[in-house]
């Protein structure tokens, strides 16, 4: 058994989910603010930082909605999420991400999807 742990953490973005969407589930988007660079062939996406490279297979999407990998040496079910959620009320989007961390690294994780997502803010144009 992994010693693996769920966290999620919220970022409220200023975009459509429709544009956001293309940001988190295509190669291109992906490699913009994610990683350097990002290929992909069938449910296999290929992640390429700094010449290191990582690979996860896509497991289940939804338009504009959400999209989930898991990557290759991952153990227990652990996987990665983006889920796009947008408030019934005030129509403010929020990206949700799930993930899972090493209880040790929790915060080093979670710091690095801040980061990343600030890139993604960047990108968007949003603040």
């Amino acid at each position: 058994m992994s010693d693996k742990i769920k966290f999620e953490v919220e970022f409220v973005i200023q975009s459509s989910p429709q544009l956001l969407y293309q940001y988190l589930s295509t190669p291109s988007g992906l490699s913009e603010w994610f990683a350097d660079n990002v290929n992909s062939r069938g449910e296999m996406f290929n992640f390429i930082w700094d010449g290191s490279e990582e690979e996860a297979k896509l497991l289940k999407r939804k338009s504009d909605e959400f999209i989930r990998f898991a990557w290759e040496d991952a153990e227990d079910g652990a996987y990665f999420e983006m889920k796009i959620i947008v408030d019934e009320i005030t129509s403010d989007v929020s990206l949700f991400i799930t993930d899972f961390a090493e209880e040790d690294e929790l915060d080093e994780a979670k710091m690095l999807w801040e980061n990343q997502v600030s890139s993604l803010k960047q990108v968007l144009g949003s603040k």
